[in-house]
């Protein structure tokens, strides 16, 4: 149960009936109404500002229109008080017994709590990492990576069909650059001395296993055949080694997509023209000389006519090339080929995650896709980068990839769970250091730490309370018939109420796409559970487990169980394993 979504059910039930009885105008737009928790928690569980929503169509008093409902919330079940504040807000502070009902709900729900339907079972297209097939995943890539993975579980959770894609860029002129560094490898396996990989080419070592299989494959067909008898074979050839390269980088993260999407099938398929044409049908094409660039005009600058598109009439600073001098389609063309297809598949609603350099493309490819459909929309997400370090330092640890630290490095040093919990504690477009020694470090200090300690502290307690009371059954349907009437204390309301905000969570996070208020909100529940704990070792009577009376034991083993589903249906967005025990 989203708390919220129901008690504005409750308000708009009460203002019906008002408006039923004459008391307020019929027909009054309740859309704007909030319900939601009060900027201060002293005022109480749940606040709505109804009454100032509607004043003005109502033609009266926002006080006046509280004061006609806080009658009726008084004499709600759930309802323990009710304020009129300020102007014309009402807070409302929930009866314990609705509270100490929820923790059931938690336990009959499993991790399936906080499961949404708020998406409507709606299509959404999330592109994520699109690295070039050119070589193994970096750290540079790690971030998208996670980002876009833990997106798409949380849009999931809240009820959308998603599909994980990868975009292949696998027709551009690095794929040239590729295949003439795998051939290069391909010579170095018949046993000739290669030397310095030459300026331009890709020196990794990723390459050499490349260089082998082709040599396995086509023998010495192609050592002194020209280029242009190889270079179309071998560019398929590495790029594909490259993806299953990257798949497996990628795997070892704990991030798998549904779709790879080839950028050479939409050259070979014709589909661009294809795109270029509905651009064209709808009058958003015409042939024009461009303004030169802002600043120092290149030298190589001319004035010509060119295919343009009316990027400007969507909202770019600029009209858009389609194709180039040599009658080629430009890159954007591709990109809006490939957006097409996107919504050709299905897919109105489309997610992008890029690197932070690519923060040129976003205003482009979002008035293309306008363009191109009345219903389409496109959000893009750009990933600052990650700076890592060492002990306060910065690191490099690269072995085998040329230039830059690989993917599968951070993962072997510090596993995947790790990687994509610290990866999400700062918003994506914020930059974010990685400090190999903190993130290991086991302290409060450290937010994957701290929250999978309280997971596995769960595990252990509810262990021990097997031990005192043998007879004790601690399965989730046991628990859930247990006397919950006893959870009163502060504390103990205090963790039922966090975990209540879960719902919520989960559906504003995917509203706002900002999976990384997910890690934040699981900070805060631990640290609910952590501060009742510690309050235990200096008041025996707030333990959990309380010697001789299993009636309050198997409560509080409830309760802690709840909050045990609830971080762990909150890592599983994330994609990391919940931990029972920590080593």
């Amino acid at each position: 149960m989203n708390v919220f979504t129901h008690f504005r059910g409750v308000i708009d039930d009460l203002l019906f009936g008002l408006a039923k009885s004459g008391k307020l105008p019929e027909g009054l737009d309740l859309k704007n109404i909030a319900v939601e928790p009060p900027r201060d928690a002293s005022h109480g569980d749940i606040a709505t500002n109804a009454g100032l929503v509607l004043a003005k169509a109502a033609r009266m008093k926002p006080r006046d229109i509280a004061e006609l409902l806080a009658p009726g919330l008084e004499a709600h079940a759930e309802v323990e008080s009710v304020e009129i504040a300020g102007p014309g807000f009402i807070n409302m502070r929930l009866a314990p017994s609705f509270w100490q009902a929820q923790v059931k709900a938690i336990l009959d729900a499993g991790t399936s709590f906080g499961d949404s339907t708020q998406g409507g079972g709606e299509k959404v297209n999330i592109e994520y990492v699109s690295a070039n097939p050119t070589g193994p995943m970096h750290v540079g890539h790690v971030r998208g990576a996670v980002f876009g993975d833990a997106l798409a579980n949380l849009l999931g959770k809240a009820g959308f069909e998603v599909c994980k894609e990868y975009y292949i860029n696998d027709a551009g002129s690095q794929i040239d650059t590729l295949a003439r560094s795998a051939h290069l490898r391909y010579q170095e396996a018949h046993g000739r001395a290669i030397g310095e990989i030459p300026e331009g080419l890709y020196p990794g070592d990723y390459l050499v296993p490349v260089g082998e299989t082709l040599k396995e494959k086509y023998g010495d067909k192609f050592l002194d055949a020209p280029e242009d008898e190889w270079l179309a074979l071998f560019k398929v050839e590495a790029s594909d080694a490259m993806m299953v390269m990257i798949r497996e980088d990628l795997r070892q993260l704990g991030v798998e997509h549904d779709t790879f999407f080839s950028e050479r099938s939409l050259h070979e398929s014709g589909r661009i023209p294809e795109a270029v044409e509905v651009l064209k049908s709808r009058g958003h094409i015409y042939e024009g000389v461009l303004e030169p660039p802002k600043g120092k005009t290149p030298e190589d600058w001319e004035p010509r006519k060119q295919t343009l598109f009316r990027a400007t009439d969507f909202g770019d600073d600029v009209d858009r090339p389609l194709q180039k001098s040599t009658g080629e389609y430009t890159y954007f063309a591709a990109d809006i080929a490939y957006h097409h297809d996107k919504y050709v598949r299905g897919y109105k609603q489309m997610i992008d995650v890029l690197g932070a350099d690519h923060g040129g493309y976003v205003k482009r490819m979002q008035a293309a896709v306008k363009a191109l459909s009345e219903d389409g929309s496109l959000d893009v997400r750009l990933c600052q980068l990650v700076k890592l370090y060492r002990n306060g330092e910065p690191f490099k640890m690269s072995k085998r990839a040329g230039n830059f630290v690989t993917l599968r490095e951070v993962v072997e040093e510090v596993g995947a769970g790790v990687t994509r919990f610290i990866m999400l504690t700062r918003k994506n477009d914020a930059p974010l250091d990685f400090d190999f020694k903190k993130v290991m470090e086991q302290s409060k200090d450290n937010p994957v730490f701290y929250v999978q300690y309280a997971h596995a502290r769960v595990c252990s307690v509810l262990a021990k309370a097997k031990e005192a009371f043998p007879s004790l059954n601690t399965t989730d349907t046991s628990l859930a018939g247990a006397d919950l009437a006893l959870l009163s204390t502060e504390g103990e309301i205090g963790m039922i109420k966090q975990c209540m905000a879960w719902p919520r969570m989960v559906e504003a996070a995917a509203e706002a796409h900002e999976p990384h208020r997910i890690a934040f909100f699981l900070y805060d529940l631990a640290s609910e559970f952590h501060t009742f704990w510690n309050k235990g070792n200096d008041d025996a009577s707030l333990r959990f487990i309380i010697e001789g009376d299993e009636a309050v034991t198997k409560a509080r083993m409830a309760l802690v169980r709840a909050v045990a589903i609830v971080i762990a249906s909150g890592l599983t967005v994330l994609g990391v394993t919940p931990l029972e025990e920590m080593r």
